[in-house]
């Protein structure tokens, strides 16, 4: 099932825009070919409805006429018995609210659905390909990337709810100078760990992280590396340190709840793919040479200026590499290429796109989502440096400190286009004032009173009987249950994990509300089982979010 709120929404749309078209035939308003989609919104307060659309509103310079007026030719063409009453508001909303006989079904046919509430039908479309984290294999995650992959891995499980077909993938940097760096410094580490004077290249990655793989690469090959030409030396244990960065940063990863779909090296562009790319956009009148340089002339479509693609010695530029990976991408028939970047990376897009562009791609297909910085915060004060590494902080050290539950769920409280404050002691607080565990624990108390229920031997056996529950408590738990399928939907319309973290922390709270208000044992048996019922409902919504968002749903705390 899953999809059957937005089914309801769709009835109600279709009995507007029926009802529109109906005071059109009659004279009452003018007449159009084309309306407008019938946009329909749970409203805020219970007060104005179960859903409200701005139809009228929206429609007012079609029709020529005021939206109150339109409303009321919408209203008066309306006959249905899903309505308790419909109301004219301002000045034209219509606000719907719903009779609660048909809150009682659509809850049964939840109930019923079981474990596949919350997966929308499949939409049968283009597959949506999402390239995210991407860092170097040269040192360990940091926290920014952590903020990626969060939010990746969280927009491609809400995706495949929503019931897109997804791909992910990981651009491994494996190519060009940053793995030339790699093999100096551990060769560097590795001479000095096996008892030989030498300096320390200045460019080199001085980090722990790489007297730790050094380490490694010494206890499963010793010293039968010293006898080699120097040359010989770097290429291999440049590949031994390649392989074990990569074996780190695959291991961090899987402890963060991220796996990938495929793992893209750049090795493979090179060099016949990126030459390809190259040779393409010259035929095509794309590039020039200059200074010995060649130069791709992406200010012509859209760039603020031309950008060189192969430097005077002949190597390309990591341009170069991005555009024969997009090609590459483009080409293996993707309808949607998603990119999660840093935001340092603004200044890219209008050169990457330009260059799809002038090799024929729709490059309105290439979205990019930007990642913000994240700032740790310990008792009030700034954290800039890994106590170990005096460097930027692992994402590893994160999780040893919060927890992957905390981690992940206040990376995606925000909007990843917003900077991130992370207040490390709220993250590791037991309590209210912690999202996380507030959230966690309404789940856990939720299977405790299922516990309790089985040890006075009730047990949801029959059909529960919904009609019983006919307070404002009750029936609010029961609306904000309705509104999940809608929210996964926008949540993936709008690339928005943070709208799924916020659902589920206000469905947690509206279920303590309940929880407060209605007892569960101890009262007649038939509103009981249809408590419980309910309940069985808001545990499964609160687990499948939480696995949304990659955070566990403990049945105990």
């Amino acid at each position: 099932m899953g999809g059957n709120y937005l089914q309801t929404k769709d009835k109600i749309a279709a009995l507007v825009r029926a009802a529109a078209i109906s005071a059109m035939n009659d004279g009452a308003l003018k007449f159009f070919d084309e309306l407008p989609e019938v946009a329909l919104e749970v409203p805020p307060k219970k007060e104005f409805g179960d859903f409200a659309t701005n139809f009228a509103m929206q429609t007012a310079k079609i029709f020529r006429t005021s939206p109150r007026k339109i409303a009321e030719e919408i209203k008066s063409r309306i006959s249905s018995d899903m309505f308790e009453r419909i109301e004219i508001a301002g000045a034209g909303f219509m606000n719907f609210y719903l009779r609660n006989d048909v809150i009682y079904r659509e809850l049964k046919e939840i109930y019923d659905a079981g474990k596949n509430f919350g997966h929308l039908p499949n939409k049968n479309n283009v597959t949506v390909q999402i390239e995210y984290v991407s860092a170097n294999p040269t040192g360990l995650l940091h926290v920014g990337h952590g903020r990626g992959a969060a939010a990746g891995s969280a927009l491609i499980n809400i995706l495949r709810a929503a019931g897109y077909n997804v791909e992910s993938e990981y651009y491994i940097n494996d190519a060009g100078n940053q793995m030339d760096k790699l093999a100096v410094s551990v060769n560097a580490r590795y001479l000095e760990l096996l008892g030989q004077s030498v300096d320390f290249p200045e460019d080199g990655y001085r980090g722990p992280d790489i007297i730790d793989t050094t380490r490694r690469i010494i206890a499963r090959h010793g010293d039968r590396f010293l006898a080699l030409p120097e040359d010989e030396r770097l290429k291999e244990l440049g590949e031994l340190a390649y392989d074990d960065k990569l074996c780190e940063l695959q291991d961090d990863l899987i402890n963060f709840r991220v796996s990938f779909d495929f793992w893209f090296s750049e090795r493979t562009l090179h060099p016949d793919k990126i030459n390809a790319a190259i040779d393409k956009l010259k035929a095509d009148g794309h590039i020039y040479e200059q200074d010995g340089a060649l130069w791709l002339a992406s200010s012509k479509f859209g760039d603020d200026k031309d950008r060189v693609v192969v430097r005077e010695n002949g190597e390309p530029t990591y341009l170069a590499a991005d555009i024969a990976y997009h090609k590459n991408k483009f080409d293996r028939g993707f309808g949607e290429l998603i990119n999660l970047w840093g935001a340092d990376h603004h200044g890219y897009v209008a050169r990457v796109k330009a260059a799809m562009r002038m090799l024929g791609y729709d490059a309105d297909k290439l979205k990019i989502i930007f990642l913000q910085m994240v700032s740790l915060f310990r008792g009030g004060e700034a954290v800039k440096m890994s106590k170990r590494a005096g460097t930027a902080i692992p994402l590893r050290e994160l999780m040893d400190e919060v927890g992957t539950d905390a981690a992940r769920y206040f990376f995606l409280m925000r909007s990843t286009d917003s900077q991130l404050d992370f207040d490390l002691d709220l993250a590791k607080s037991q309590s209210a004032d912690n999202p996380v565990y507030y959230i966690q624990y309404a789940h856990a108390r939720i299977c405790s009173i299922f516990r309790q229920a089985k040890e006075a031997n009730l047990t949801l056996d029959g059909e529960p009987n919904f009609a019983l529950m006919n307070s404002s408590s009750e029936l609010d738990l029961i609306n904000k249950i309705f509104e999940y399928p809608d929210e996964i939907e926008k949540s993936a319309a709008e690339y928005a994990p943070q709208r799924i973290a916020r659902y589920v922390y206000d469905l947690a709270s509206t279920f303590s509300s309940f929880y407060r208000d209605c007892r569960i044992l101890g009262v007649e048996e038939d509103l009981a089982k249809a408590r419980l019922a309910l309940l069985k409902v808001t545990r499964h919504t609160i687990e499948h979010a939480l696995s949304l968002l990659g955070v566990s749903a403990p049945e105990r705390m």
